[in-house]
């Protein structure tokens, strides 16, 4: 039996030797597959930040564990701790690509979007995004320089893919305001619009609610979903969804009413000793969400 098999006939694995009870108490609470996210056509992934103390190979074995199967890579983290100076980029070489996607497909994980950062060049934005086509990605999470963006709309036209401007807070991202991703969207085509942060909104003191209204569908490619501990401080930690000050409920119930239909990722930053249980408590809240809106 591979390790797809057998995670999938054991939901999350969290049965598995060397987890804790508290794990495998959360675990067995959730249903595989996420039954109540995947029926308001939502798919819950997972940021490679939120496993960034392990490389990406090591990472997406974490993920799977916690029952996920959608991550997404993030270009500036590790690939593999055997080779330490390889990041999980398009420099990549082919075999290192091939071992890449023979684990993700052994774990029964996807890659439908990855966070990349583009350097303004149209030859590596093109390298970059026959890579991440060549791994099944649909969805490039970025901020670009704002100059370059009438240089990667026709290159994502072409490759049918989309181009999410993504807000980190206030001070730290051209792309902080809705207003500013709206600037740069509102005029081009569908496949250019927003990876929206709800987390970093609130530390930019943006309510998050009303920035997804200001989004609203047609510029919604993806969502960031992240709580931190409170509203207008731009260095706020992370805290598990639910339990922070982003209004993370109304954030779902608002994008299920827009009729958003595409990826939950959960973006965690606090690293501790008990993050795969955060993960899962993460995770049954968003099912938790769904079950009470659908």
């Amino acid at each position: 039996m591979n390790r797809r098999s057998f995670l999938t006939k054991t939901g999350s694995a969290a049965i598995a030797t060397g987890f804790s009870s508290t794990f495998s108490a959360l675990a067995e609470a959730i249903q595989p597959g996420h039954p109540h996210s995947t029926k308001l056509g939502w798919k819950i992934s997972c940021q490679q930040w939120t496993y960034r103390r392990v490389p990406l190979f090591e990472g997406l074995e974490m993920a799977a564990k916690g029952g996920l199967r959608c991550f997404e890579p993030r270009s500036i983290l590790k690939l593999d701790a055997k080779r330490p100076n390889m990041n999980a980029d398009e420099n990549m070489p082919e075999d290192a690509r091939k071992e890449l996607k023979f684990r993700a497909d052994d774990l029964g994980i996807t890659f439908p979007s990855v966070f990349a950062d583009f350097n303004g060049t149209q030859d590596q934005a093109r390298k970059m995004l026959e890579f991440w086509k060549s791994l099944g990605v649909t969805y490039v999470i970025s901020e670009p320089p704002m100059n370059s963006i009438d240089m990667l709309d026709p290159l994502f036209a072409e490759y049918g893919m989309q181009l999410a401007l993504h807000n980190h807070q206030r001070g730290k991202s051209d792309y902080w305001h809705p207003d500013i991703v709206l600037d740069h969207s509102k005029k081009r085509g569908s496949h250019i619009g927003s990876c929206c942060d709800v987390g970093q909104w609130s530390r930019s003191d943006l309510k998050p609610v009303e920035c997804l209204k200001k989004i609203g569908k047609e510029r919604m490619i993806s969502f960031h979903l992240k709580d931190v501990l409170t509203m207008g401080d731009l260095d706020c930690r992370n805290t598990v969804i639910g339990e922070g000050a982003a209004d993370c409920a109304n954030c779902l119930k608002e994008i299920h009413t827009l009729g958003y239909k595409a990826l939950i990722t959960i973006d965690f930053e606090h690293d501790t000793p008990q993050l795969q249980e955060d993960m899962l408590k993460n995770i049954a809240f968003i099912e938790e969400q769904a079950r009470l809106l659908a």
